[in-house]
């Protein structure tokens, strides 16, 4: 099992645990803690085809039919097949062909071509870059694949709605996790290379760097991302000022606003910011928003967009899927290193997803033990060590590292094409009642914008078989087998099909 949670923290994700200890330490010793790309490169069809294309999906209000509403319209291109489009009041929105479309600036316009390398918008940012661009600046809840380049759109709206010539903060973007953050910071930085906007990262520090709150300066950067509980205390201590903030994106919504993760932090965010700037434009993007959580953003944008995307149409389709049956948990170690290794390390990076900090040792001295190169992360780990890992994983010095799902969300690299669960993913406190969320937002992990890619779930069990045929009947899709888990052309035959061999 998991380390214990804190009683409002049910959630396997160590970063959360680890996180939520540290602060009621905090606040307790009355001491405090401080300081410190995504977007699909679409090919470059011809012109013609493209306009055609995306033609197709500007928006307008549905209109009433003689049974009452008309359904919204779907975006049924491969790209984010089936994502629904609602507009609420009298705003018409027409669909970016080109990023020039959003009269965005020559600086802006630069650093999207020059140093982000992108042509021409995707799927998600033709359709919601308008919406978050346009005037009256309406409230957005957004929900698109992984991959499909959610990342951009809050990005491009905060580097577009801030003015570089004001010192202070006026765009707030609050994730779950420190490296999604450092993540998000670093594509703003890049695709803002050109403008002169800054931007501050406010996550717990590592302890070398450990700084008082009340002896930092203000913060004069023009856009904050950073984790909840850090932007609790530079707000608190007066060192972000609130009063120009113009946008708040939620990064990952459905956890910072379920009741098991980040909701009370930022609700209190969310009001401490709308009653210092007099309402401001609030933004959700995420990949999941399972049924309370679209119930409560629903409540708390009365009259914004929202985008999503049929439940059946979240199973990532560029991504195949495999189960594999072995006898215990030696057997999932044999399978990794024999099977999926022999055949897997020649085409790609790996991430293993286990459940807990203890399997995330396990696996990694077994794997060791018989000269793999791999690397390890999970929440207890030091902020500068893990933040080594993942630079060392990104840089391509190993090419297998074993997580737990502190890694699950918004986590971007292009080379990672096969992902292992070798644990599947449950709900805490229960024993077979899959998280459904975090599984697709695992899977999603492979197969970055969209390049092929391959997952394996190895089940152990009748739990762990209950768990797959739940999460088979929540998506409507049928995984398939690897027959025999000891034959190593099965496996081979699997990353055939999946296009990676």
């Amino acid at each position: 099992m998991a380390d214990k949670a804190s009683p409002e923290k049910k959630s396997w994700a160590d970063v959360e645990e680890e996180e939520e200890a540290k602060a009621k330490a905090e606040a307790a010793a009355a001491a405090s803690a401080s300081a410190a790309s995504s977007s699909s490169s679409t090919s470059d069809p011809t012109v013609e085809a493209q306009a055609k294309q995306i033609e197709a999906l500007s928006l307008a209000p549905p209109e009433d039919d003689a049974a009452g509403e008309e359904a919204p319209p779907l975006l049924d291109d491969s790209d984010d097949a089936q994502i629904q489009a609602v507009t609420s009041g009298g705003t018409v929105y027409e669909s970016a062909t080109t990023f020039e479309d959003l009269q965005l600036s020559p600086e802006l316009l630069k650093g999207l071509h020059d140093e982000m390398g992108f042509s021409r918008p995707s799927k998600i940012q033709a359709i919601t870059l308008p919406m978050i661009l346009t005037s009256p600046y309406k409230d957005l809840v957004a929900q698109a694949h992984n991959g499909s380049g959610k990342t951009t759109c809050f990005v491009l709206g905060m580097l577009s709605r801030v003015d570089p010539n004001r010192r202070m903060p006026q765009a707030i973007c609050i994730c779950p996790t420190r490296e999604l953050a450092q993540q998000n910071k670093a594509v703003l930085m890049r695709m803002g290379k050109f403008t002169g906007i800054t931007c501050a990262c406010a996550i717990p520090p590592a302890q070398k760097d450990y700084v008082p709150v009340s002896k930092m300066p203000p913060i004069n950067d023009q856009i904050v991302i950073g984790t909840s509980g850090t932007l609790i205390k530079w707000i608190t201590n007066k060192k972000v000022a609130t009063r120009e903030i113009k946008m708040i994106v939620f990064d990952e919504a459905d956890h910072m606003l379920a009741e098991d993760g980040f909701r009370s932090d930022s609700e209190r965010i969310m009001r401490d910011i709308q009653r210092s700037a007099g309402g401001c434009q609030v933004l959700l993007f995420s990949a999941t928003f399972n049924e309370r959580v679209k119930d409560f953003v629903t409540k708390v944008i009365k009259d914004g967009n929202q985008i999503f995307v049929k439940k059946e149409e979240l199973t990532l389709e560029k991504v195949k899927q495999y189960k594999v049956q072995v006898p215990d948990e030696a057997a999932k170690i044999e399978v990794i290193r024999d099977k999926i290794f022999e055949f897997g390390q020649k085409v790609g990076q790996v991430i293993i997803f286990v459940r807990t900090k203890q399997s995330t040792k396990n696996v990694h001295n077994a794997l060791t033990r018989e000269d793999y190169v791999c690397s390890s992360i999970q929440g207890s780990l030091d902020q500068g060590e893990r933040e080594k890992i993942i630079q060392e994983f990104k840089d391509g010095y190993t090419k297998v590292l074993i997580s737990t799902d502190v890694l699950a969300r918004g986590f971007d690299q292009a080379q990672v094409n096969l992902v292992i669960n070798y644990d599947m993913p449950i709900k805490f406190g229960t024993r077979d009642e899959p998280d459904y969320e975090v599984y697709l937002h695992r899977i999603g992990r492979a197969g970055r914008f969209g390049r092929k890619g391959a997952v394996f779930n190895l089940l152990c069990g009748e739990t762990d078989n209950v768990v797959m045929r739940k999460i088979e009947t929540y998506f409507q899709h049928q995984v398939p087998e690897v027959r025999n888990w000891k034959n190593e052309e099965d496996f081979e035959t699997a990353l055939k099909d999946a296009g990676l061999l």
